[in-house]
């Protein structure tokens, strides 16, 4: 009846759900892990620095309103000084028309400084670019809460799967025990000529069995356990423990919202329409900027007796207009363009909706099945449960066989591995529910 006891024992213990935890290390919940990684994880970093270099890009694209000034200077010699036409009758009243002299006029040293000032007063493109830019860090926005959606996804499937197999392991584990104890009965029954030595074969391989299984089940929870470190930032040689309750209950409909993919590319395309828009004023709106320059023109001759270097100012401000009149079409391709682009935009928005409307509605089938699942395994583990303790009063009274006992052993182990299993993905099923209809975690 030991046996049974034990079994009994794990069985309230998985249906209440609460397991005894060690408090020789930290014990980390499923929220203690996801707000790890959002100090830690790698993926989330690079996507703040994204976040920074869109706000930066922003600011780049409203700098261009701002005034430019450079600073500019060149130095000519002319080895050859440049000829003009000089009419003949400038120089001579008497002399005939249309005929010229040619001469040649200036200095061989030319020094030309000055600062600029170019500041655009209206501009249709750096305006339709500023617009752009603030749709596009929306996009960077977006891009990085889908990241940190994805890394809470992902933590909360590796925290499921370490807990259904720390459970496992406990199982197991408790099998094992109670296989040693039946094998050492037997053994006992066999030296006294009670039971056949091929029983205790049976049992033997029973153990190793179970041994084996825990083995593999150990293998894969520190597998399983490194991923969870490496998905929440932290060294894989750090100790960690994770809650080992199954945080298990019925759960309420949700309001469905729209996923980050389909915000994504509805803010991908809004920005395709500022582009467009851009591009149409560009090509019949003018462009008006503020001018000016100051500097100095120096001219210098290097032969006797006239050598000399003189320089004079210059300055001039003004406004500078200009309108697009013809560019070879490049304006009216790139239009063409932005249209198609578009167009496929509004096509993947038509295909994102329908694709997650499948995924929803095949994620509430999982989630029914995977809830039904529970209920029926939860009967199945009572009556395996019953139908063991049945098979060791029989086996003690000689009207059940060793093999009978080992089956009996067997189903009520399958069913409690089944009923651990069901819960685990009712809980992923309930987790892929939110995340195809936007509530996986709140909208910012």
């Amino acid at each position: 009846m030991k046996l049974a006891n034990t079994h009994k024992q794990y069985l309230v213990l998985l249906v209440l759900l609460a397991m005894f935890q060690t408090t020789q290390a930290q014990i980390w919940t499923l929220q203690q892990c996801i707000d790890s990684a959002q100090v830690y994880n790698k993926n989330l970093q690079i996507s703040r620095n994204n976040l920074l270099i869109g706000q930066q890009r922003e600011k780049e694209t409203r700098a261009n309103l701002l005034p430019k000034v450079s600073v500019n200077a060149d130095y000519k010699y002319f080895t050859n000084l440049p000829y003009q036409l000089l009419p003949l009758s400038a120089l001579n009243p008497v002399a005939p028309e249309g005929e010229f002299r040619a001469a040649q006029f200036g200095v061989p040293h030319n020094i030309n400084a000055n600062l600029q000032l170019t500041m655009p007063l209206y501009n249709p493109q750096v305006y339709g670019n500023i617009h752009a830019s603030k749709i596009a860090s929306e996009i960077t926005q977006l891009q990085y809460q889908k990241t940190e959606e994805q890394i809470y996804f992902e933590i909360s499937n590796l925290y499921y799967n370490v807990q259904i197999l720390h459970h496992q392991i406990d199982f197991i584990d408790s099998n094992l025990i109670n296989a040693k104890r039946l094998l050492k009965n037997i053994q006992l029954l066999h030296e006294q000529l009670l039971a056949k030595g091929t029983d205790v074969s049976k049992v033997k391989l029973q153990v190793s069995q179970l041994t084996t299984q825990k083995e593999n089940l150990g293998s894969k929870h520190e597998q399983v356990l490194n991923a969870l470190k490496f998905a929440m930032g932290i060294s894989l040689e750090q100790n960690i423990q994770i809650e080992t309750d199954i945080q298990f209950q019925n759960i309420n409909e949700y309001e469905p919202s729209s996923t980050y993919d389909i915000l994504i590319v509805k803010t991908q395309n809004r920005l395709l329409l500022s582009e467009l828009s851009t591009l149409n004023n560009s090509r019949f709106l003018p462009s008006l900027n503020l001018i000016g320059m100051y500097g100095t023109t120096g001219f210098g001759y290097n032969k006797k007796p006239n050598d000399f270097l003189k320089f004079y100012p210059i300055g001039f401000a003004g406004i500078q207009l200009s309108y697009p009149l013809f560019n070879g079409t490049i304006t009216q391709q790139k239009i063409n363009q932005k249209e198609l682009e578009l167009k496929n935009s509004e096509f993947q928005i038509n295909l994102l909706t329908e694709q997650n409307n499948l995924q929803t509605e095949n994620a509430k089938l999982q989630r029914i099945v995977a809830k039904k699942l529970v209920e029926s395994t939860t009967e199945q583990i009572k009556l395996a449960q019953s139908i063991y303790e049945q098979t060791i009063i029989q086996q003690k009274q000689g009207t059940a066989s060793l093999t009978d006992l080992l089956l009996a052993d067997n189903a009520l182990r399958e069913s409690q591995q089944t009923f651990l299993t069901a819960i685990i993905d009712y809980l992923k099923a309930d987790l892929d529910l939110k995340k195809q209809i936007g509530q996986l975690k709140p909208k910012n």
